[in-house]
């Protein structure tokens, strides 16, 4: 794991991802301006360092009401702003990027954090930035699997030339990427939307996993874990040596009640205008199942949430997502309040225990 600055004898890394949605309040109907929005995605990671969370990612989404399309200028702000949490993407859609400049701008980051950047590379779950950016969707996987390896050959390849050539991207022929990141190279992960061919691809290319959960289930989830892995070994890759990470939404208020109550209203709306679709009440409050992914609820719901999934999936990084959908930046900061104070430790001291067991 450490090829990945992941140290299991730490215990469950705990992080937190934005994807810079720029949402109107559903409880005014307003919306704060884009330059507010972007200055407070950067206090937050501050503030999360602050609380000893280790890992803060933004994602892109080229469409309206989203802030972050230049994610990787966000995360060199953060990068200054802060000194020990890792910094990364959630995701970078490398389908319509080009790798190249993904590893310099990531090298760069990397640079300028002292060695803290990553990448995590997706296929996009919004796919308004194909026809924006000169892209046809019909290419969709293709694109995002040619993209893929040839990222991973950049990285590899240190400051040795690198000749390659495929069907979307013009030949390089003896090219030297530059800047090389502070030790060479960089962690990069692939996002899996959950499905199982996705996962194998995943563990096939032998590189680690970040794994969306919106809800539902964990049993639901646990099996592409495992598809996972088993793709991985079967590659001759080992999965002891690949970190898992999985992502969802992320909150807490004193009451598991209350903290459905709360967020609901945020994850409704922002679904309906980014997704074209809400999430039904009934079906949200199942979250507050204790062996439902998502980690909505009071602060022990929430500790006992994490610990059930770190046994079931016996992964090594869990990311929450608890600013989606206009949420005032006064709850996220209760939100860090309460993950420095009551669920960090918690969570540290029951994974750390397992790890060395």
């Amino acid at each position: 794991m450490e090829k990945y600055r992941i140290n299991p004898a730490n215990g469950l890394e705990f992080g937190l991802y934005t994807l810079g949605d720029h949402l109107p309040d559903p409880a005014t109907g307003k919306r704060i301006p884009a330059a507010q929005r972007l200055k407070e995605i950067i206090e937050l990671a501050r503030l999360a360092e602050q609380a000893g969370i280790e890992f803060f990612s933004v994602g892109e989404s080229h469409q309206e009401y989203f802030t972050t399309q230049a994610h990787s200028v966000v995360l060199s702000a953060i990068a200054q702003a802060t000194e020990r949490i890792k910094v990364s993407s959630s995701s970078t859609i490398l389908s319509t990027l080009d790798p190249v400049r993904v590893f310099e701008d990531f090298a760069t980051i990397d640079l300028i954090s002292g060695g803290r950047a990553e990448i995590i590379a997706g296929r996009a779950s919004r796919v308004g930035n194909f026809g924006l950016l000169g892209f046809d969707l019909i290419d969709y996987e293709a694109l995002f699997e040619e993209k893929f390896e040839l990222l991973l050959q950049i990285n590899a390849s240190g400051e040795k030339p690198l000749s390659w050539s495929g069907t979307y991207r013009a030949p390089l022929e003896e090219a030297v990427i530059l800047p090389r990141p502070l030790n060479g190279s960089l962690p990069i992960w692939r996002a899996v939307g959950g499905t199982p061919a996705s996962a194998a691809k995943a563990g096939m290319a032998g590189v680690p996993m970040m794994l969306a959960m919106l809800g539902g289930p964990v049993s639901s989830f646990k099996r592409t874990i495992e598809l996972y892995r088993e793709a991985a070994r079967r590659s001759g890759n080992d999965p002891d040596q690949l970190p898992v990470g999985t992502t969802g939404f992320f909150h807490t208020a004193p009451t598991t009640q209350q903290a459905l109550r709360e967020m609901h209203p945020h994850i409704d709306e922002g679904m309906k205008l980014t997704n074209g679709r809400g999430f039904h009440a009934s079906a949200f409050m199942q979250g507050g199942h204790p062996h439902n992914v998502m980690c909505v609820g009071s602060p022990q719901e929430v500790i006992d949430k994490i610990l059930y999934q770190a046994e079931v999936f016996g992964h090594q990084r869990y990311i929450g997502q608890m600013d989606f959908g206009g949420v005032p930046f006064e709850r996220m900061i209760r939100n860090i309040d309460t993950i420095g104070a009551v669920i960090l430790p918690a969570v540290k001291k029951y994974t750390r225990q397992s790890s060395t067991t």
